[in-house]
């Protein structure tokens, strides 16, 4: 209760926070016919602008800043900071808050000179800290005195994790890149979060303050920023950092900085509490007993500059900035941004020459009072301020209009990442405090429109790209429903999406779930046991839907996947050989055990049907009913090598075969060819695809590359080998690789064929002539004579060009004599060659036949 004295009266309100001293303040401004109040900060004096219109209504209260001013002509009751209070108006209330701000090093002058010289005619009210009782005592000895308590505790809880911080916690740190990084985690583990620095404009300040106290998200990253009466319901304040930076040096929190803040923890009634995080640490005990007990050091020196300011020349100006104090309890500023800026500025000589008179001085001032809010380009800033003074001492008297449009230009654009929106932020509320200097512009009203429009555009932007980046809707959703102990709700949508709470949590394709956005945090966790409810479900309908499908829906990818409905449900995995493998399912709970089985059961038997339809063929010589002994180990091996073998590796068993044999094999499709022995079947598209998985897998390697449709032979790449081994990867597909070219097998008989058959018609005596190369060899193959040459060379035939260049071919009989099989023989001849061999073994059958002759 504020005691009655008559006459007008000065009362200092103070306490801790949350003790209603602003509310009482505007209380009692409203019960007087005029009124106006200082704030240390724009978004608290706009907070309460909007209150106060509420009371008497927008024609009756006006609102004013370094870089806002909306002054109704009937305006009563003024809502300002502190620097734009107009001090000249007489109103009958007038309160200053947050006065303990006279000692801050910064702005600390401005609030002692409205202590020392702002008052009401009927009242004044100083609002702030306890700390301040004993020097406002000793400065103004008539003040009245009311000390208000805390309306509910403040307990310090200890250091906690930040993914153990409770609901409503707000995390302070002192670095932009601190509270982005602590943001981000936050977003991962519990949804998102709010950000608040004071590097933000209002409008952002605002809506990520809103966006928190609407509960979309349950937890504010900030700066210091939120210590001087941002009014939010915070139950938890911690500490990710105990020092800052304070534009000097580097130094620890003083425990009022540390109570200022923490106070914001607890809002009214409610008791509030404050700690660290665990990488801090644990405060110190006298530290904790002191913000608990509020409990302080007294303010003993305040901030203070001469207001006094003579404007008759700059030295004047100068000396009377430079006044000292006249009491010992008052420390004169220093370095102070608008002297800085004075001294720097005079030292140009046309600015000297163009600051004469006491209008030209007074001028200068008010330059050099343009704040910077971007406090990161001294220089840049102090060159603004001298190309202003210029213009504004030019002949014109005004700021350009050219020269205004070109800076704000730069400014109008929304694109860009969070820094680059918040340097255009500050950048641009320069501007809009130069909007509001009338004397300066021709035409002032357009200009503060303009930056005024391009700054709101600038922050919705930077609202918007905080909440893309730090805020997780559906995480948020599911950590409130999970702590409310709520159910949460899962569905499958027809495309396979999965929802829960509505929110996507992930896709379901064929049997296998895929989630999104899983952190591990306590909320994923509680999607996916939800999804699982559902999906359970789900996989169960699948299920027997792919035990009643046609075999006709399913395929077999290029990788190996096997397709249902072109959705991948399963994979070829090895299994005994390679023409029986076995079917992999996606590795998942929701796919277990009988439901496995099931699955597996269904798609091995259409995998079965698939390899016995397209390579019958191979699986029937595999067999090899009605074959003899020799024709079996022909089969067997030829079956081995995937239907291709080169002849050189059954040389053995193909000497050994009767005419019974060979018409067997022939009836299974084996062809005995002087290069190849092959199964003409297996050379179509579908066979080659499916024999080259089927190997692939079997081995344990990616599938070799499809041969180009429509060609019978191309050049190879050795890279492209899955073994390194060209000749494997490519004869599997029916091809043999032989000059740097895959060929298949019946072509590359035939091209051998063509090739002898010109060689033995060469007249006997001109055989060292050699044959000229049938030009139709070219085309059976798609090659170039160059090709052609190689493989000839290849094949085991020597070559040349004639005077004519002609290609010239023959036998290389050399070949012969050092060993090797002559490859331009006939057949017949190999098989005489090879029977010859054959009986000089002495197990073999003509062995026997020779002996029995000979005896």
């Amino acid at each position: 209760m504020i005691p009655s004295t008559d006459g007008a009266r000065v009362w200092a309100v103070l306490g801790p926070t949350n003790t209603g001293k602003t509310f009482l303040a505007v209380e009692r401004m409203l019960g007087y016919p005029s009124g106006m109040m200082g704030f240390p900060l724009r978004l608290l004096a706009r907070e309460t602008y909007d209150r106060v219109v509420r009371a008497k209504g927008a024609a009756t209260v006006a609102l004013i800043t370094g870089e806002e001013k909306i002054i109704p002509p009937g305006a009563r009751y003024y809502l300002c900071t502190v620097e734009s209070m107009p001090v000249g108006r007489s109103v009958d209330f007038l309160a200053i808050d947050e006065i303990q701000l006279c000692a801050d090093a910064e702005r600390g002058h401005v609030f002692t000179d409205r202590l020392l010289h702002a008052r009401g005619r009927e009242e004044t009210m100083f609002l702030g800290a306890a700390t301040m009782e004993p020097l406002l005592r000793r400065l103004l000895p008539d003040c009245l005195f009311e000390t208000r308590p805390r309306f509910s505790s403040l307990t310090y809880t200890g250091p906690r994790k930040l993914t153990r911080l409770p609901r409503r916690s707000a995390v302070v740190a002192f670095s932009a890149a601190d509270v982005y990084a602590i943001a981000e985690l936050v977003r991962r583990q519990r949804g998102g979060a709010a950000v608040v620095m004071g590097a933000l404009s209002p409008r952002t300040r605002n809506a990520q303050v809103a966006l928190y106290q609407s509960g979309e998200v349950d937890y504010l990253v900030a700066t210091d920023a939120i210590g001087m009466g941002l009014n939010m319901d915070v139950d938890h304040v911690a500490f990710a950092a105990m020092e800052k930076f304070d534009g000097t040096r580097q130094r620890a929190l003083r425990s009022t900085e540390v109570a200022q803040i923490a106070g914001r923890a607890g809002r009214y009634m409610n008791d509030g509490t404050f700690g660290t995080t665990a990488d801090v640490g644990a405060l110190p005990t006298e530290l904790v007993d002191r913000v608990e007990g509020h409990q302080f050091q007294a303010v003993r020196q305040i901030q203070w500059r001469n207001s006094a300011l003579d404007f008759s020349s700059v030295a004047a100006l100068a000396n009377s900035l430079n006044a000292p104090p006249g009491q010992e309890v008052l420390r004169r500023t220093r370095d102070a941004t608008d002297q800085l800026a004075l001294e720097t500025l005079t030292r140009d000589e046309d600015i000297r020459r163009n600051a004469r008179g006491r209008a030209a001085v007074t001028l200068l001032w008010d330059v050099c009072r343009v704040p910077d809010f971007r406090k990161i380009h001294e220089d840049s800033h102090i060159r603004l301020q001298s190309q202003i003074f210029q213009h504004l001492t030019s002949r014109l008297g005004r700021l350009p209009p050219d020269w205004i449009a070109g800076h704000i230009k730069r400014l109008d654009s929304v694109d860009g990442d969070i820094h680059a929106l918040s340097d255009r932020i500050a950048s641009i509320r320069v501007w809009t405090y130069i909007a509001h200097q009338n004397d300066w512009l021709s035409d002032a009203e357009h200009w503060r429109q303009r930056t005024r429009a391009i700054e709101d555009r600038l922050s919705d932007a930077m609202h918007d790209r905080l909440t893309q980046r730090f805020v997780d809707r559906r995480t948020a959703v599911l950590m409130r429903k999970l702590h409310d102990r709520a159910d949460l709700f899962a569905v499958v949508d027809r495309d396979g999406g999965v929802r829960v709470e509505d929110h996507y949590v992930g896709r379901l394709e064929g049997f296998a779930f895929t989630p999104v956005g899983t952190g591990g945090g306590r909320a994923d966790k509680a999607v996916l046991n939800a999804s699982q409810k559902a999906l359970h479900g789900e996989i169960g309908r699948r299920l027997v839907a792919l035990e009643a499908a046609e075999d006709a829906v399913f395929t077999l990818a290029d990788d190996g996947a096997i397709l249902w409905d072109g959705v991948p449900v399963a994979r070829l995995g090895r299994g005994p050989d390679a023409l029986r493998p076995m079917v992999d399912l996606p590795v998942s709970d929701l796919l277990a055990g009988d439901r496995a089985r099931r699955a597996r059961d269904r798609l091995s038997g259409w995998l079965d049907r698939l390899v016995a339809r397209e390579l019958a063929p191979l699986l029937a010589v595999r067999e090899g009913h009605g074959l003899s002994g020799a024709a079996r180990g022909l089969a067997y091996q030829l079956a081995e090598a995937m239907g291709t073998a080169p002849s050189a590796w059954v040389s053995e068993q193909l000497a050994t075969l009767s005419a019974g044999d060979r018409k067997a094999l022939a009836r299974l499709d084996v062809r005995i060819g002087v290069e190849s022995v092959y199964m003409p079947p297996l050379l179509k598209p579908e066979s080659q695809r499916l024999r080259g998985l089927l190997w692939a897998v079997g081995q344990g390697l990616a599938p070799p590359p499809a041969p180009p449709r429509g060609r019978v032979s191309f050049p190879v790449n050795p890279a492209e080998a899955p073994t390194g081994d060209l000749d494997t990867a490519h004869r599997v597909l029916g091809f043999r690789v032989l000059a740097g070219r895959a060929v298949r097998a019946d072509m590359l008989e035939r091209f051998a064929a063509s090739v002898r058959g010109a060689v033995r018609e060469v007249p006997r005596g001109q055989g060292g002539e050699g044959a000229v190369l049938p030009g139709h060899v070219c085309s059976m193959l798609g090659v170039s004579l160059d090709d052609a040459e190689a493989l000839c060379r290849a094949l085991g035939f020597r070559t040349w060009r004639d005077e004519t260049q002609a290609v010239r071919v023959k036998a290389d009989r050399r070949r012969s004599r050092g060993g090797d099989a002559n490859r331009s023989e006939s057949a017949a001849d190999r098989r005489r060659r090879l029977a010859k061999g054959a009986a000089r073994t002495s197990d073999s059958p003509f062995a026997v036949l020779a002996e029995k002759l000979r005896a």
